[in-house]
């Protein structure tokens, strides 16, 4: 890892920094980041668009790790949009309850099934602005299914990749469109898909809400947050999730 910034000298460069030093630190940073997730994905299992949209609407407030085992058995039953509208709420509930907020989430797969069987001729839309009419489904939603299934460029604005880029002193907004605002005016549009993923995995790995693994981060000479988390070496490599890339 390369040698750390002392805390004052740190202090004085990031108050001091320009808007083009931001945007060199941010691509640099992102450069780490290529570097050290160099297999950076979607996380959710998928065959297509369809899956992916109803996979990315059950994903909120659990983990993409408990939909890739619920969505199996609900894909069986229920592979395209027409056969998903026409289902009977309760079957649906039964299936991906252990998703969390399962009425909710049945209300919306279901309903946005439906939109697609009556608005779009059965077929996932390509542009956000038809995405975001589905229900359930947000900018953060659309970007997932735009940048994965049809390689339109996008940044996926979830939790992580706001606490990150905040951490990292990228933007300073909280409200996600915001957020998406600011990052996009950092890089070129070509990237946005990969530095979403990016963010997220190391949100997950590394970067985490309450105790960042600061001293195992490859980041920290160029974070301004260095030091929320443990800065000692050791015990900062006990707090990377995936020992792959300790």
């Amino acid at each position: 890892m390369a040698t750390q910034v002392p805390s004052g000298q740190r202090a004085r460069r990031f108050q001091k920094e320009t808007r083009l030093g931001l945007v060199r630190r941010a691509r640099r940073m992102d450069r780490v980041l290529a570097e050290t997730y160099p297999d950076a994905h979607c996380e959710l299992n998928f065959e297509n668009p369809f899956q992916l949209l109803v996979a990315t609407v059950l994903s909120a407030q659990t983990t993409d790790s408990r939909v890739n085992l619920t969505t199996p058995a609900l894909f069986a039953e229920y592979p395209t949009p027409e056969e998903l509208a026409a289902a009977n709420p309760e079957d649906v509930e039964a299936i991906i309850k252990p998703t969390g907020f399962f009425r909710a989430k049945t209300k919306s797969i279901i309903g946005l099934a439906t939109g697609l069987r009556d608005r779009f001729g059965g077929e996932v839309p390509g542009r956000l602005e038809d995405l975001v009419t589905l229900p359930g489904v947000g900018r953060k939603t659309a970007n997932v299914v735009l940048g994965n299934a049809f390689g339109v460029p996008g940044l996926t604005v979830d939790t992580h990749f706001g606490r990150v880029v905040r951490r990292f002193g990228w933007t300073t907004e909280e409200d996600p469109e915001k957020v998406e605002q600011e990052i996009a005016k950092l890089f070129e549009k070509r990237d946005w898909t990969m530095l979403s993923h990016r963010l997220v995995w190391h949100g997950r790995r590394r970067c985490h809400a309450r105790r960042p693994a600061c001293g195992a981060c490859p980041l920290a000479p160029d974070c301004p947050s260095y030091g929320e988390g443990p800065t000692e070496p050791k015990v900062a490599a006990k707090l990377i999730r995936d020992r792959s890339f300790a």
